[in-house]
């Protein structure tokens, strides 16, 4: 299997430039052998502006699930100006998706296996799956459908 940073060209994927904080936090922080990774929203790629709204009302499933993919895309590029490379990452540890959605929404696991199955190609199944959790929101900031954050063991 080829590097993380590899499959990445090979996906056509740039990441984008990381993100700064909106507040008083750090996007990353490395302890010992981890890199915790804050709560991240959706990537712009390109001309196009990431999807706002609740998911299930505003947002259909699939858009979630696209939404927590570009998730997933911005956290790689706070991963690899953290580290430099995304070679160093051993694995996925950990992950909590959370879903802007109504009370009535229940397919939370669904929406962020876009963010799953997407750090799976990337890193491969056994290092790209991690344990994780899946909790609906009643909102998040800005009115972004999904937020992560995880964390990875590194080398």
């Amino acid at each position: 299997m080829s590097s993380p940073d590899t499959r990445l060209q090979e996906l056509g994927i740039v990441l984008p430039t990381p993100s700064k904080p909106v507040a008083k936090y750090k996007s990353g922080m490395i302890v010992g052998n981890m890199l915790y990774v804050s709560g991240h929203g959706p990537a712009k790629l390109g001309d196009q502006a990431p999807l706002m709204g609740k998911v299930g009302s505003k947002l259909t499933l699939e858009q979630g699930k696209e939404s927590a993919r570009l998730v997933a895309i911005n956290i790689l590029a706070t991963v690899r100006n953290s580290l430099g490379s995304l070679d160093r990452v051993v694995r996925l540890v950990k992950s909590l998706g959370m879903v802007n959605c109504g009370p009535d929404f229940l397919e939370h696991p669904q929406v962020i296996n876009g963010y799953s199955e997407f750090m799976a190609q990337i890193f491969g199944e056994d290092a790209g799956v991690g344990t994780r959790s899946a909790v609906g929101m009643g909102s998040l900031p800005g009115d972004i459908p999904v937020e992560i954050e995880c964390m990875f063991e590194i080398k």
